[in-house]
């Protein structure tokens, strides 16, 4: 199994390219169930879960073809084709590596009028049910059966009907399930309290390009007018604003400057405060972003949030950072109940850390030394190693393979930028 090495103390300056979203092109692949016509996706991540949510397509019969980058672009480019579906079923042996599989429900419902999906897996960080997602359905006409493991939900008209419903809590996936389920459905649908996170805008934006009739995109009441059919589009998948932030953080756990290239500021804003709070320079560009740590950092105090909030992805990474901070920093957790898991593998590195339920206090600053520690999640992992780069000695993050699912070719642009990291297989 690989594992990541680390020598830390290098101070990090340079550019980085700032890849296309994972969490956006999670919700853009499954369009392409939405229409017989060819769908061509841009800046598209090399990573393990578009690898894996293309080939959960592939078994519902979309055609996948990456192709050559044009001049210009950057990321891949895959065109998607469900010209036929030849199943309804997302079986557990996909669904289980990836939550995410859990989005071809509701368009797969609205093309065929009907679909089983397997509950999902993915990540350790929490109880995240799937109850929102059906219920939304329901309210669209759907009939939801569960048994042996599975969701199983049919339009009994062959087509969903257009329904309001207003979710209870705020639901990142429900609200994309929902969405996708509204644009084919007889009528019209209006959810209420919707996720107003980009990645849901860039879900939106690309189906509205497909011929869908949306009204509020950005805002958390959506009106969806249903229309009979969808067309092809060639769509780019927007910047990676996670991604943009957990590179920041390196430039302030380095006491580095790093300029991220292709990031829209309008979508880091939450981000960039709580940044700029604990001392960082921020500099927004004509291409990017630029983040410098000119001063010791200081502590912050910051709750997690739905959108425009700070974002719960961000709260691992941001952790790290305020290790070496000044001070006492306090985070509070609100939107999984289990999302601190890294942190004893950051007090194996030396950090101070106390956690009290969905809080925790950082108490800074602490000398990191480099340890073998061992990823639980995606963004534990990029926590672990954010805190390898400002450690002394040499770091050893195991269990990489959350890394690949959410960081491209992360060695090869934090090299580029001064850090000593490397790769490394087992045996």
């Amino acid at each position: 199994m690989d594992s990541i090495w680390i020598r830390g103390g290098k101070t990090l300056k340079g550019e980085i390219p700032i890849s296309g979203a994972k969490n956006a092109a999670l919700t853009l692949l499954p369009c392409a169930l939405l229409t017989e016509e060819k769908l061509t996706l841009t800046n598209l991540p090399r990573l393990a879960d578009v690898d894996t949510f293309a080939h959960l397509l592939n078994q519902l019969g979309v055609s996948t073809h990456v192709a050559g980058v044009k001049k210009g672009e950057i990321g891949r480019r895959m065109t998607l084709q469900a010209d036929e579906i030849v199943s309804t079923v997302a079986p557990y042996d996909m669904v289980r590596k990836m939550r995410a599989s859990v989005l071809v429900l509701g368009p797969m419902l609205a093309r065929m009028g009907e679909s089983t999906v397997s509950l999902p897996g993915g990540c350790a960080i929490g109880d995240r049910p799937i109850d929102l997602h059906l219920k939304a359905l329901e309210a669209m006409g759907a009939e939801i059966e569960l048994a042996a493991g599975y969701v199983k939900a049919v339009a009994p008209k062959g087509r969903l009907d257009g329904g309001d419903f207003s979710f209870p809590v705020v639901s990142v996936g429900a609200t994309e399930n929902a969405v996708m389920a509204a644009v084919l459905a007889k009528g019209k649908t209006q959810l209420f309290n919707a996720a107003r996170e980009p990645e849901i805008v860039d879900l939106c934006n690309l189906l509205v390009a497909m011929g869908a009739k949306i009204e509020g995109i950005g805002s958390g009441h959506l009106i969806i007018e249903g229309v009979e059919g969808l067309h092809g589009a060639t769509y780019e998948v927007m910047p990676d604003r996670i991604e943009a932030g957990s590179y920041a953080c390196a430039a302030g756990i380095t006491g580095g400057s790093l300029h991220l290239l292709g990031v829209r500021p309008e979508e880091m804003l939450a981000t960039t405060n709580v940044l700029a709070q604990a001392g960082l320079a921020i500099e927004f560009t004509d291409k990017g972003m630029k983040v410098s740590a000119h001063q010791p950092l200081r502590p912050v105090a910051v709750s997690t949030a739905p959108f425009p909030g700070f974002a719960t992805d961000m709260q691992a990474q941001l952790m790290a950072m305020l290790c070496v901070a000044e001070g006492q920093s306090f985070l509070e957790e609100t939107i999984f109940e289990n999302r601190y898991m890294h942190v004893p593998e950051l007090r194996r590195m030396g950090a101070d850390v106390e956690v009290h339920g969905r809080s925790a206090i950082v108490h800074g600053p602490k000398p990191l030394t480099g340890a073998s520690v061992m990823a639980t999640d995606l963004r534990a992992s990029m926590s672990l190693v954010l805190a390898g780069l400002a450690a002394e000695g040499e770091t050893e993050v195991l269990r990489v393979y959350h890394l690949d699912r959410g960081y491209e070719r992360l060695e090869e642009k934090l090299s580029a930028v001064g850090a000593t990291i490397e790769r490394r297989s087992a045996g």
